[in-house]
C-alpha cells in the first residue's frame, strides 16, 4: 500500500464531494449545495483559514482532514482546529486515519501552532479508539446555539 498526503487540487474536487457526501451520511447531515461549493472554493482559498490535507491509498483519494488555525487568548502562538475528519469505508482500519493525524501535528509544528484539538460524538466508539491513542477525552462538553 502506498499511502500519500498532500494540498488539495482544483481537480480533486469530484472525489472530494464523493467522500464529503459519505461524511455528510455519517453524521445524518444535508447541507444545501451552495454551502458545499463555498466550502470547497474556501479550502482552495490561499487567504482562507480553512484547509484540507487529502489522504491517497495506491493513488485514490481515501479520506480527508479539513482544519482551520486561529488566534488563541490562553497562547501567544495559534491553535488548529480538526473540524472534519473522514475516511472511506474501504480504508478504516489501515492506518490512514492515523497518518492524516500525524500529518496535522507535523504541519502544526512546522507552522508554529500551540495545540490541534477536535471533537467527534461520543458515541463515535470507532474514531475514538483512534483519538484515545493520542490524547484522553479533556473532559468538555460543547454548547452550540444556532444564530442563523
Amino acid at each position: 500500500m502506498t499511502l500519500d498526503i498532500r494540498d488539495p487540487l482544483p481537480g480533486d474536487e469530484t472525489d472530494w464531494r464523493r467522500l464529503w457526501a459519505g461524511y455528510l451520511s455519517f453524521y445524518k447531515v444535508d447541507l444545501a449545495e451552495h454551502i458545499t461549493a463555498h466550502t470547497w472554493s474556501r479550502i482552495l482559498d490561499p487567504q482562507s483559514r480553512v484547509a484540507m490535507r487529502l489522504a491517497f491509498v495506491d493513488g485514490e483519494m481515501a479520506g480527508f482532514a479539513i482544519h482551520h488555525w486561529h488566534d488563541s487568548t490562553w497562547e501567544i502562538t495559534p491553535d488548529c482546529y480538526l473540524e472534519d475528519l473522514y475516511l472511506d469505508a474501504r480504508f478504516r482500519g489501515q492506518g490512514v486515519g492515523r497518518a492524516l493525524i500525524d500529518d496535522l501535528i507535523a504541519l502544526g509544528r512546522a507552522k508554529g501552532w500551540t495545540r490541534l484539538y477536535w471533537h467527534t460524538n461520543h458515541d463515535n466508539a470507532t474514531a475514538r479508539k483512534l483519538y484515545d491513542r493520542y490524547t484522553p477525552a479533556d473532559g468538555f462538553v460543547r454548547y452550540r446555539i444556532e444564530l442563523a
